[in-house]
């Protein structure tokens, strides 16, 4: 079954989408979206570092990810505004990553690939990755939801509960690294963000309690991959910005049902 590059595709999907569902609920009710979208962009630094030392894309991404979101961590306690901040290393570490790409010299690199995905080239390794990814990430925020959930809602309860917020924060922070990790070779990394935040978004106006937002995320999002490899098949088109559209329209058509029938109420 492996064998089909078409079947490769929609497990590696699927499991990003998998991976991405509850990280992407906290990404949401945290407003960290462009946090989510600096440590992505980081991640191409990562493809030429491990490049560069031979060695794997997934650890050379996800280290990367987790040093540019630990930085902006840091740095955020120290009085720099959290967007300036995240524009400029987000777009510095990008743009950094681009220049050390070219740099490198006997190894044949598809930028568009590392950019926007190649979810089609999936290989059997590559699953492994992304699906151990994914339960890393499941299995860390089933761990500690109680507690993220309260350090969300608000940190001075959380204290009074004997928590401490800033390790949940870089409990998410880690999670967050990973899923970027696993998803560069599914969506790429300008698009990582999008499946982050999309599919969360989508599944807020349906959910009545945190857990039914996570469950209802990760279905949108498997939706989304499964229909969006479906559509690139059929019309020719980009897989992962294939994949990201079909998220928006769900995102847009249900944004739509639920306001037609506040409006009917």
């Amino acid at each position: 079954m492996l064998d089909d590059f078409m079947t490769r595709a929609t497990l590696a999907g699927v499991g990003v989408a998998f991976a991405a569902a509850p990280l992407g609920c906290f990404v949401v009710w945290r407003r960290m979206a462009y946090f989510g979208d600096a440590t992505a962009h980081a991640a191409i630094l990562g493809v030429a570092l491990s490049l560069a030392l031979e060695m794997s894309i997934f650890a050379g991404t996800m280290a990367v990810a987790l040093v540019m979101a630990l930085t902006v961590t840091l740095l955020a306690g120290r009085g720099y505004a959290m967007d300036t901040l995240l524009g400029v290393l987000a777009h510095s570490a990008l743009a950094f990553g681009l220049v050390a790409v070219s740099f490198i010299s006997g190894v044949r690199i598809d930028l568009m690939a590392y950019l926007f995905g190649d979810i089609l080239a999936v290989s059997r390794t590559d699953l492994m990755v992304i699906w151990g990814g994914a339960a890393l990430v499941v299995a860390l925020i089933l761990w500690r939801w109680s507690a993220l959930l309260t350090s969300t809602l608000n940190e001075e309860l959380a204290y009074a509960s004997g928590l401490n917020p800033r390790r949940e924060q870089l409990i998410l922070t880690v999670s967050l690294a990973i899923v970027v990790a696993v998803a560069i070779k599914v969506v790429g990394v300008l698009l990582i963000a999008a499946l982050l935040i999309i599919p969360a978004a989508a599944a807020r106006g349906l959910a009545r309690t945190p857990e039914a937002m996570a469950v209802i995320s990760g279905g949108i999002g498997t939706i989304s991959a499964v229909a969006g490899l479906q559509g690139a098949y059929v019309f020719d088109t980009p897989a992962g910005p294939s994949i990201v559209c079909v998220a928006a329209i769900l995102f847009a058509v249900l944004n739509l049902v639920g306001w037609r029938s506040t409006s009917g109420a």
